[in-house]
């Protein structure tokens, strides 16, 4: 227990050390801090992980695949000005959404968990894309792409090292990070 919650304190420090604006946009730096410069973008991430963790299988890599390749895909829809009336809502719904699964153990087919993942990342890609630079996108989103994929290992990692009771509890307590933000935002 010890070892997860010193986890995931370490996992949202990055989000109380970094706001979302100010990063150098147009590196590879710059898209690999934007994902850890908010609360809600690391405890999805990481919740994701978790999630395919409990789920086990092939879940293992095709929820954070799915969700990475939505998130690039959201990106390039957000750097081009698409229009994403509901992002900041879908954000916050993934990081309860995807806590609360973990909390309660629901095991949904694999479909149904890859087509959320598919809406939660290109929601958070999008939002990723429309903050990003007006030049060098690519190492920009390569940045990103790299540091969510290590959120969803490092969910991934503290989900399979866990006890059940122990990731459940995560879950759980992702779900009120998530309620949190929605009445602190």
């Amino acid at each position: 227990m010890k070892r997860v919650s010193t986890l995931a304190l370490a996992l949202t420090l990055p989000g109380v050390a970094l706001a979302h604006p100010g990063h150098d946009h147009d590196s590879f730096s710059g898209g690999f801090a934007h994902p850890l410069g908010g609360a809600d973008h690391v405890l999805a991430m990481v919740a994701l992980g978790l999630l395919a963790a409990q789920a086990g299988g092939r879940a293992l890599w095709l929820l954070p695949v799915t969700f990475v390749a939505a998130m690039l895909a959201g990106g390039a829809a957000g750097w081009a000005g698409m229009p994403f009336g509901a992002v900041e809502p879908v954000i916050l719904a993934s990081v309860i959404v995807l806590g609360a699964l973990v909390a309660m153990a629901v095991r949904l087919p694999l479909g149904a968990m890859a087509a959320m993942a598919v809406v939660f990342g290109y929601a958070h890609g999008w939002a990723h894309g429309a903050e990003g630079p007006a030049q060098g996108l690519l190492t920009y989103a390569f940045g990103f792409a790299v540091a969510t994929a290590l959120l969803h290992g490092a969910g991934i990692l503290a989900g399979r090292a866990a006890a059940r009771p122990v990731l459940r509890t995560a879950g759980g307590m992702t779900a009120l990070g998530g309620l949190a933000l929605v009445v602190g935002g």
